[in-house]
């Protein structure tokens, strides 16, 4: 079957330099001059591979790989840059890029470096020594997992809207790209949009988009990079009410309209999915969340139990992440001895799977042996002693505040004060882990380098 190749240049004669050369081979070829154009040709059809310059005229080509790998995480991407430094092709790899160029290109090289890119990719995948690590899958037998698994199947087809509830760490966004990969748009772009990330007076012109005004305006929100897919709404419950009514009314008319609105609206294929992890009632009462939009959203309502209540599917976690951890690192899987996993089922667990996974993490690296003792793992609970003392006193709510004070200070040590390697670590927003920071009374200053 005939390779499908995008270029995303603003340079005309590039482009169709690169057309000719790349047809000539047999490949099919799309070229774009902005991004924009770009995002609706991928909504429509994933190409084999994106040759993306590294500015198109002032757009950055790091922001829009970093937009593509939201939206796309399996498109591979090779950057054309005219300025390559050896800092900017490291940037765009650690970002996700399969390859770099530099300009003026060799058309050799350009042939090579695709070909290459592309047998890289068939290898990987059809290789018998190769395993895919699942990282994002539903783990777990207990009747409650059991009974969310068969909500997802029974609803992953449909177009309805779905509200996952839960505390932090219970797996709300892995249960969201559950329910995308098992529908009908599975081949289309999942976006999550994490409601608590941006500032009040940006968050509306980030989901809604701008329309183009001048050659270098305009700007694609999430709702539209997510049409015809699925669109996750982490945090829901931290949308401003004024930017709640105008997805209210989006959600009602099906159609999008970009911040200006000057332009024609967007008819809406996309399916939506929200998540939060505070007492919806309060928020409700409260006045802080709009009724009728809740209404909208909550047409399938599924709860996350803590893992304090589903301790019997600790040991299946615990192997699975053992395992992956050991893929990941190339080391041997280790194992836990009785003892060690009685201690796992009767910890609290106030961060839920995270935690777990956390501590899992940090003892496949630092136990030496083949074996993980009762003792390894105390040690690294060590540090939420005083959390378990306070649920052994009934004070929940001060329990789970002294487990996450003392799990963000230990990533932050970590990360030796670094706040953007610690958001990355913890799964959080940089800006959300800026406010936890302030609200908790952590002092970045005294763990390392600045907080950058």
């Amino acid at each position: 079957m005939t390779k499908l190749i995008y270029i995303l240049d603003d340079e005309k004669e590039i482009r169709k330099s690169l057309r000719v050369v790349l047809e000539d081979e047999g490949y099919q070829v799309e070229d774009f001059a902005n991004s924009k154009s770009l995002f609706k040709s991928l909504v429509r059809e994933e190409p084999s591979l994106l040759l993306l310059d590294v500015w198109v005229g002032k757009e950055d080509g790091l922001l829009i790989l970093d937009e593509c790998k939201k939206s796309f995480p399996n498109l591979p991407i090779v950057m054309i840059s005219g300025h390559g430094t050896i800092e900017l092709a490291v940037n765009a790899t650690k970002k996700g890029a399969i390859d770099f160029l530099e300009k003026p290109l060799s058309i050799e090289k350009v042939i090579q470096t695709i070909e290459n890119s592309l047998a890289k990719i068939q290898l990987d995948t059809s290789s018998p020594n190769f395993q895919e690590i699942e990282k994002d899958i539903i783990i777990g037998s207990s009747k409650e997992i059991t009974r969310i698994k068969q909500i997802i199947e029974q609803t992953s087809d449909t177009k309805s809207a779905v509200f996952l509830f839960g505390e932090n760490g219970t797996g709300k966004k892995i249960t969201a790209k559950t329910i995308h990969d098992k529908s009908k748009r599975a081949s289309k772009p999942f976006v999550e949009f994490n409601c608590a990330s941006y500032p009040e007076d940006q968050i509306e012109l980030e989901l809604f988009g701008k329309d183009k005004i001048n050659e270098n305006d305009g700007q694609i929100g999430a709702i539209e990079r997510a049409n015809f897919g699925t669109l996750f709404l982490d945090e829901i419950c931290d949308l401003p009410l004024s930017c709640q009514l105008r997805l209210q009314r989006t959600i009602q008319e099906g159609k999008l309209e970009r911040i200006g609105g000057s332009k024609e609206s967007i008819v809406l294929d996309v399916r939506i999915l929200s998540a939060t992890n505070l007492n919806i009632d309060d928020v409700l009462a409260e006045g802080k969340f709009r009724r009728e939009l809740f209404y909208l959203l909550n047409v399938i309502p599924i709860s996350l139990p803590p893992l304090r209540e589903r301790t019997e599917d600790i040991g299946e976690l615990t192997n699975h992440y053992l395992e992956r951890f050991a893929q990941e690192n190339g080391t041997k899987s280790k194992t836990l001895e009785p003892e060690a996993m009685d201690v796992l089922t009767n910890h609290f667990w106030p961060g839920n799977i995270r935690e777990l996974k956390n501590i899992l993490e940090r003892l496949s690296i630092l136990v030496q042996g083949d074996t993980i003792t009762a003792k390894d793992v105390k040690e690294a609970l060590l540090g939420f002693k005083k959390a378990n003392e306070m649920v052994a006193r009934g004070d929940l709510k001060h329990a789970k505040e002294e487990f996450e004070r003392q799990y963000i200070i230990k990533t932050m040590q970590v990360c030796e004060g670094n706040v953007t390697r610690a958001s990355k670590v913890l799964g959080i927003e940089r800006t959300h882990l800026y406010r936890k920071l302030k609200s908790l009374n952590i002092n970045v200053d005294q763990m390392g380098e600045a907080s950058v």
